[in-house]
């Protein structure tokens, strides 16, 4: 539960005053329509300009759909990737070393599937476009399978915003797309790309019209 600091910042003429909150995820709220969990064969990451989307699969059948989406801010999404790590260590010492099938390797001289081929064949609900925000994860493992709880830690109380389920290989590819993504964050950071209007006209049409849509920043990471 989110608590409210103490009132020190609290000023005596009735002006304005603002308070820090302190959040814990502990005992946070599982709302009726969360509890059950959605179970995903499946995981992409996917990089915005100011926050990382994690979509969740499920591709036993056709059409293959998104089953869940979760908005991440960059340092929820480091913390992530350190639970993750500490719980496949954990996993890995009682259970042994987890197994990852191997992938089908793409026939020599075949691109990149852009974001946009992919996701033509994915089907992605309306309720799940908007995705579920969160800034707290919390964690948990059986023999078989490892469990993610999506949290937003407002106050007055934390409540769980998406449960999902991966079985552990899938759980340690999703560690795997988490780690490259990240990286390659920290890289755009480090060499940040020029203002808008400088890295020529096809972003800033000469007519003053609005700028041309792009794609989505090519950082997807899928975790098969």
């Amino acid at each position: 539960m989110s608590n409210p600091s103490n009132s020190d910042d609290v000023p005596s003429d009735g002006g304005p005053h603002s308070q820090e909150i302190h959040h814990s995820h502990i005992g946070a709220l599982v709302p009726a329509h969360v509890a059950r969990g959605t179970f995903s064969t499946q995981a992409i990451v996917l990089q915005g300009q100011h926050e990382f989307i994690v979509d969740f699969l499920l591709r036993m059948q056709q059409p293959q759909q998104v089953t869940a989406r979760v908005v991440l801010p960059p340092g929820v999404v480091a913390q992530f990737i350190q639970a993750l790590q500490d719980n496949i260590q954990k996993y890995e010492d009682r259970f042994g070393a987890i197994a990852l099938p191997s992938a089908a390797l793409p026939a020599p001289g075949t691109p990149r599937q852009s974001p946009q081929e992919l996701y033509e064949q994915l089907r992605l609900p309306e309720d799940v476009m908007s995705g579920n925000y969160a800034n707290a994860v919390m964690i948990g493992h059986t023999a078989t399978e490892f469990s993610f709880d999506f949290i937003t830690t407002f106050f007055p109380r934390s409540a769980v915003a998406q449960r999902v389920f991966l079985a552990a290989p899938n759980a340690k590819r999703l560690l795997e797309s988490l780690v490259h993504s990240f990286q390659q964050f920290q890289q755009r950071l480090r060499n940040p790309p020029p203002p808008p209007g400088r890295s020529g006209s096809e972003d800033h049409p000469p007519d003053g019209g609005p700028p041309h849509d792009r794609p989505p920043h090519d950082g997807h990471h899928p975790a098969q």
